[in-house]
């Protein structure tokens, strides 16, 4: 009698199949349109290959071109695999390491021959084209399981050091798997050691919908002591169409850099003598202000008190924390400079005592915000407390992880901590929701709400987290926002040592997103530093602790505003909004009389009397993203009139100068304070 399992699908239906059979064999049932779409399996929820069999009893879901996540997951996975392939058939020698699938595309780490240069950009389109060739050779991708000791024989015997080294320290409990890139018994066949899954043959895949971009220097397992490797960048898609679109996103991506357009509007700089930390030039500076302001008003409006405190604290401040065993190794610490006279005699130059203490540059404000609340007695008719501060941090990023203003060393955020009974957690995280949604609206911004939940390693109970968990939860869902509208996203396993955490991702003006703003419910620190009031019984309790910001930090919401905007900022955060020109130096008086009724009327203004041609100014004016440009010649000077050019848009507009003012004294107003 043939052994059977019972297959549940999707639909509720159950299908029984025989002991063996595969995921494919199911989808032939249904249908021959199905099979040729199908591409792989969640089976139990486990993305599996389409080819692999049951072992038992099993919920089935079968994942085609439609299941787009776990579709690009694959294709990617595979290109990266078919990359390597592609490199060791046109260079015999080359010792390959790992080849992830990325956000949009994959990569492979491999190291050239000795007998060659390492691999660079003029070796890409070689590449491509071996790698479309394994693609039309439609290569079965057949999956088999391993022992250790079988993996370390193979990669040894063929000079794979990298491969090898990686095996010895795979579990021997655990089951080891490698994928063939064609019949193993072929003499075409190509091994590597991969969990999975894979798609059913390498010609599943579009020959048109890859491209490789460009290649870098990495290190063997990302630690600068070991074999410098060439990583090999490539993007992949679904079809021709998807990499096509995403190509256009990443030529407008490029003209929107905010690296390119800070130099062309002369909004900062960056440069080694401060690695990671922005000089900003003036007309930089006035986007941070005019944010800041805005942002401090939105803070008052909303109950928060601003505080400032210190850049420097004890080490054993961040001991007690939690952070300096969790962080250390990102937090710049200095000696507390005890100076020691009879070194000092001896060398010329102060030295630092042996008994001198450490300190450490503030990565957050949180500590430094739990020592304020815990000044004094508090009472819960105190409460909630909302602390604020534009607060100055520094975090050790690695320098091949900094990236202009997006990501930086010196940072400062619109931080704020709300210090509140557990009662009021929810209506205090609701008040906050509303509160971003106001913000991110002022700047146009759309925007999707993500909870990231417990860690695996992390400080506090599972009933702390429980309830932790549940209050975010609950107060996304009394704001109306735990929706498709809004994105609405659980995410396991990504919260912070001490806290989960809402995540607010911004959607720019080409569909990219931002992770942003962020508020996090946390039981911890008050408890590892001390925090207590006094409750309605008389005895002391603890306080929940709201982390909460909305830009993030002011250097990555500008660099987002900047590309979000093509530097087109609006009127009221541009940091000349209009410039006088004039045509004929006949109309200088004039000029210089219309900008100073603009000044006086609070817009940022520049006159440009330069003996240039108009157009010339029009070309440099545009280039700096000024958004208009009152154009003043003969005629406009006898009739009292400007001609206003808008960035942007090709005609012009002649008005009088009063009806000028009037227009950009409007559109200077922030959006808070609008009517």
């Amino acid at each position: 009698m043939t052994e059977l399992v019972q297959i549940s699908l999707p639909d509720g239906s159950v299908r029984a199949m025989e002991r063996g059979s595969t995921p494919l064999d199911v989808a032939a049932a249904i249908g021959p349109g199905l099979a040729k779409a199908a591409l792989a399996a969640r089976v139990n929820g486990e993305l599996r290959d389409i080819g692999r069999p049951f072992e038992c009893d099993s919920e089935l879901a079968l994942v085609t071109v439609k299941d787009e996540e776990d579709a690009l997951e694959l294709v990617r996975h595979d290109y990266a695999h078919i990359l390597a392939e592609a490199v060791q058939a046109l260079w015999p020698g080359t010792q390959i390491t790992f080849g992830p699938a990325t956000d949009d595309g994959f990569y492979y780490d491999v190291k050239a021959p000795d007998t060659r240069d390492p691999f660079s950009m003029d070796d890409l389109p070689a590449i491509e084209e071996k790698m479309r060739a394994i693609i039309a050779a439609d290569k079965p991708l057949v999956r088999e399981v391993w022992t250790r000791e079988q993996l370390i024989e193979k990669w040894e015997s063929e000079g794979e050091s990298f491969k090898a080294e990686w095996a010895r320290e795979l579990p021997e409990d655990e089951e080891l798997t490698v994928y063939w890139s064609g019949d193993p018994d072929a003499e075409d066949s190509w091994l590597d050691m991969c969990r999975g899954p894979h798609l059913a043959s390498t010609g599943k895949l579009d020959p048109q919908a890859f491209k490789l971009m460009r290649v870098a220097g990495a290190y063997w397992r990302g630690d600068q002591r070991n074999a410098q490797l060439t990583r090999i960048y490539g993007t992949g898609w679904l079809n021709k169409k998807q990499l096509a679109a995403h190509l256009t996103r990443l030529e407008e991506a490029a003209k929107r850099d905010h690296r390119k357009l800070g130099r062309e509007m002369d909004l900062f700089h960056l440069q080694e003598e401060a690695h990671g930390s922005v000089f900003w030039h003036p007309q930089g500076y006035r986007i941070w202000r005019e944010l800041e302001s805005y942002m401090r008003r939105r803070m008052d409006g909303a109950g928060y008190q601003e505080i400032k405190t210190p850049q420097l604290m004890d080490v054993r401040q961040w001991e007690r924390s939690g952070h300096w065993g969790k962080y250390a190794e990102n937090m710049f610490a200095v000696p507390d400079m005890v100076p020691d006279p009879e070194a000092a005699e001896q060398s010329g130059a102060p030295l630092i005592a042996g008994d001198s203490d450490m300190m450490a540059l503030k990565p957050m404000n949180c500590p430094a915000h739990v020592l304020v609340f815990k000044q004094g007695i508090t009472s819960y008719r105190d409460l909630p407390i909302r602390l604020g501060e534009m607060g100055c941090c520094h975090r050790n990023e690695p320098h091949g992880a900094l990236h202009g203003i997006l990501r930086v060393r010196q940072f400062t955020q619109d931080d704020g901590h709300i210090f509140c009974t557990e009662e009021q957690v929810v209506d205090e995280v609701r008040a906050f929701c509303r509160l971003v949604d106001s913000v991110y609206g002022h700047f146009g911004f759309s925007y999707q709400i993500k909870l990231a939940l417990r860690p695996e390693k992390r400080f506090g109970s599972e009933e702390m987290w429980d309830k932790a968990e549940d209050e975010l939860r609950n107060a996304v869902r009394e704001a109306g926002m735990a929706t498709e509208e809004y994105g609405w996203e659980e995410l396991p396993g990504e919260g912070a040592f001490y806290a989960p955490k809402l995540e607010w991702h911004l959607t720019d003006a080409i569909g990219r997103t931002w992770q942003v703003g962020t508020i996090q419910s946390d039981r911890v620190l008050p408890e590892r530093l001390d925090a207590t009031y006094i409750g309605v019984d008389g005895e002391k309790h603890r306080p929940v602790m709201l982390h909460r910001a909305i830009f993030g930090t002011f250097e990555r919401f500008i660099g987002v505003l900047i590309e979000h905007f093509a530097g087109r900022l609006p009127v009221w955060l541009a940091p000349t909004q209009a410039v006088v020109a004039t045509i004929v130096s006949d109309a200088d008086d004039y000029a210089t009389e219309a900008t100073a009724k603009l000044e006086a009327a609070g817009i940022r203004v520049t006159c440009d009397l330069r003996n240039e041609k108009i157009n010339y100014k029009v070309r440099e004016h545009s280039l700096a993203k000024v958004p208009h440009l009152l154009v003043v010649g003969k005629r406009e000077a006898e009739e009292g009139t400007v001609a206003i050019r808008t960035l942007g848009e090709k005609d012009q507009t002649v008005t009088t100068l009063d009806e000028a003012i009037a227009m950009l004294k409007d559109a200077a107003t922030p959006p808070d304070l609008r009517p």
